[in-house]
Order: structure tokens, then sequence, then C-alpha cells
């Protein structure tokens, strides 16, 4: 079962970053401007990081495996579509639902967790299994996606999807899961949905009136979220961890924006076909595949802060080097570490962060901010001029802050509040 339910999670982070590698020969195909492919992007994780909470909360409400099931099967049959799609517009609209159809993988797989995994030490485990996918996915799709569009195109992207979540279903036949009784606030979560497509909107077409709309939105949602009976954040979810929501959504934006601009960099400047460009990525991709095993010690051993203050560190330096010389492997090889560092220890920091019966809705926030981090990452750079050297100081000053807010933390907390979370 496991097997199944990690191979699910890995095909919805992987369609994260797989499709930025096969750009250029989208564009050859199917035309459109730089806004059109940032959108091809951006539609996924608009609609992946908005509908996450939503999917969380109907996977409590219609049972966690129903949903994961339903998430899975979706995703294979609207990948099929997207690679049939006969131009831009068509494939921008369908990566939208094939948002929506991760959100619900993820919704019921964090649903999933404390049912396949009733031993607190065994869940632990899994948790730091999770994150290790995570980071696995993301480093794997520009090799991937260079792979695929060299054999046979950017279509072949999306005939990757469907027999491995065939497979995944095949593997979770069996699993079954009760109903719950957790009301949906659907208003709420449409005006989510809505606001993050305007902040997205005006980021990429430096569209003013968007950038009203998106400002009108985010009033809407905080006024229904103070009405609703159902509110999508517990209160003082936010307050207690936003140092680590704002960790997370810099990584991903760093990371998301980093491969944008690089990715059109080598195939565009330096014309490298594109499995040549994902090769050109192994030396981010190896820290992140084999180094979570590691930060999963050392978070067992310390806790999350030194992992994540290391890790946005390193991040922050390979980034400059990126910017700064004309060997970019090396550095490349320091933002995997960073990055492998970060990400595997803030789910921990996020469950020690969290309010006291919040763990679960904290994993989703968690995962909403980060993809609305990689959203705005391939929004803002590709339009700011100097899009390296910003993400290097912006994650920089993300460090600093991180932790200064760790340091209070540590002198505010009572002495018998001791003692890391186990993830691996």
């Amino acid at each position: 079962m496991m097997f199944g339910f990690s191979l699910a999670y890995f095909l919805v982070i992987l369609d994260t970053t797989v499709l930025t590698i096969a750009l250029p020969d989208l564009r050859a195909s199917l035309g459109g401007s730089l806004a059109g492919q940032q959108w091809a992007v951006n539609a996924y994780t608009v609609a992946f990081a908005a509908a996450l909470l939503t999917g969380g909360a109907v996977a409590d409400r219609y049972g966690a495996a129903r949903i994961f099931k339903a998430g899975v099967a979706a995703f294979g049959v609207i990948s099929l579509l997207s690679a049939a799609a006969p131009h831009l517009g068509v494939l921008i609209a369908l990566r939208a639902l094939l948002g929506l159809a991760g959100a619900l993988c993820t919704g019921g797989s964090l649903g999933l967790l404390p049912q396949l995994f009733p031993d607190p030490a065994a869940r632990a485990r899994a948790t730091g299994l999770w994150a290790a996918i995570t980071g696995t996915a993301l480093a794997a799709g520009p090799l991937l996606g260079g792979l695929l569009v060299d054999l046979s195109g950017w279509r072949a992207v999306f005939l990757l999807n469907p027999p491995i979540a065939l497979i995944s279903l095949l593997a979770m036949r069996r699993v079954r899961s009760p109903r719950g009784h957790r009301l949906i606030d659907w208003r709420v979560q449409a005006l989510a949905c809505a606001f993050l497509g305007l902040v997205a909107e005006a980021l990429i077409d430096a569209s003013t009136v968007a950038g009203i709309l998106a400002a009108v939105a985010l009033a809407a949602v905080v006024l229904a979220e103070r009405r609703s009976k159902a509110p999508a954040l517990p209160g003082g979810l936010l307050a207690a961890t936003w140092p680590e929501l704002l960790a997370g959504t810099v990584a991903n934006f760093a990371f998301a924006g980093a491969l944008f601009v690089l990715t059109l960099l080598l195939q565009d400047t330096r014309h490298l076909a594109p499995l040549a460009a994902g090769l050109a990525f192994l030396p981010l991709t190896l820290p992140m595949t084999v180094n979570p095993l590691l930060t999963g010690r050392l978070v067992a051993r310390y806790g999350p802060r030194p992992p994540i203050l290391g890790g946005l560190a390193l991040l922050a330096a390979g980034l400059t080097g990126v910017a700064l010389t004309d060997v970019a492997a090396p550095w490349l090889v320091v933002m995997g570490f960073g990055l492998s560092f970060v990400l595997p220890a803030l789910m921990a920091g996020m469950i020690n962060s969290a309010p006291p019966g919040t763990a679960g809705t904290a994993g989703g926030v968690l995962n909403a901010f980060r993809q609305v981090g990689a959203t705005l990452g391939v929004a803002v750079m590709g339009v700011v001029s100097h899009p390296l050297p910003t993400a290097a100081v912006l994650t920089a000053l993300t460090c600093a802050c991180y932790g200064l807010a760790a340091r209070r933390a540590r002198t505010a907390a009572p002495p018998a509040a001791t003692g890391p979370t186990r993830v691996s």
C-alpha cells in the first residue's frame, strides 16, 4: 500500500516541474506568448495550491480513500486529454483541472496517513518519506521532462502519467475509509481560488486591474472566514506557524523561479537540446534525492530549525553563485543541498509550531503556501530584470527572519517544552 500511496504523491509533485523543460518545444508546436507559457506551468500550481485545503476537507467529509482514488483516476484521464490538446488555451484549462485532481490526491493522502499508519512512530517515518518523495519528484521533473521531450516532444510529458496512475490505483484498490462529518465552506474556497488566480495574472501580465481585483478577493476571503461556521484555517494557526510558512513559500519561489529562468537560458540562449538541458540539472537533482535521509536524522536529533536555517543559507549561496559565475554546476549542488535540508524539516517545524489539534491541517496549509510560492516564483522571475540575484536576496532575508523568529520562540518557550519531533 505504501508503494501506491507514494507513487501517486510522486506523480502529483512531479507535474509541478516536469513541463518546464518542455516549454521551448511547446512554443514551437502550439505558439503563444511568454505569458501563455507561464500560464501553462502556473495553471497547475495555482489550481493545486488553491484547492489543497478543499481537498483535505472533502477527504474528511466523504472518505479519504474514496477521494484519493477519484483524484488519481482523474489525474490519469486529464493527462491523456492534455497530451491531445490542440492549442495552448485548451492545454492551460486542462492543466488547471490537473491541479484540482492533484489537490484531491494530496488531500486524500493526508487523510489516509493516520489510517494506514496508526502507530505514531510508523506515521512519523511515513511523513519523512513523504518529504523525501517531494524533493525527488521536484528534482526529477527536468530530467524526465528533457528525456521525454527529446524522444517524442512535449506531449510525451503527459503520457507518462496514466500508467503511473493506474499502478497506484491497483496498489490501493483494497483500501477503504469511512465518511466523516466535517462541514465545507465552498464560498471561502472559491474566493481563495479567485484570489490566487488574480494574483498570478497581475504578476504575469503586469495587470493593474487584476491586482485591484486580487485585493478585493483577499478582503472577501478574510470577511468570509470570520463569518464562516467551518473556517478553512483554525484560529491561531497562521500566527503560530508563519515562520515555517514563510520559509516554505520562499524556498519554492526560489526553486521554481530559478528552474524556469535557467531552462529558458539553457535552451533559448545556449541552444541545448531538452535532454541536455535536463542533464544539466543533475547537480541539483542528486542532493535532493539522497540528502533527505540525513536531514531526517538531523531533525530527529536537533529539531527542525537548524536544518531549515542551514538550508536557506545554502539556497541563498547557491542562487548567488549561479547568478555571478559561468560555472553553474557546483552552485546547483549547493542549491540542491539547501532545498533538501529545508523541505523535509519544514513539515516537522509546522507540527511543532501548530496549536494543539491542528497538525493535520498545518500540513495542508504548508503545502498550499509552498505551491503559492512556486506559482509566484515563475511569475515574478519571468519578468524582473535580475531574477537570480532577486531570489538570492529574498532567500537570505527569509533566513535571517526565520532565525530571529526561532530565537524569539526559544526565549519565550517554557523550560519543559523540549524535544524535537522525529520524522524519519
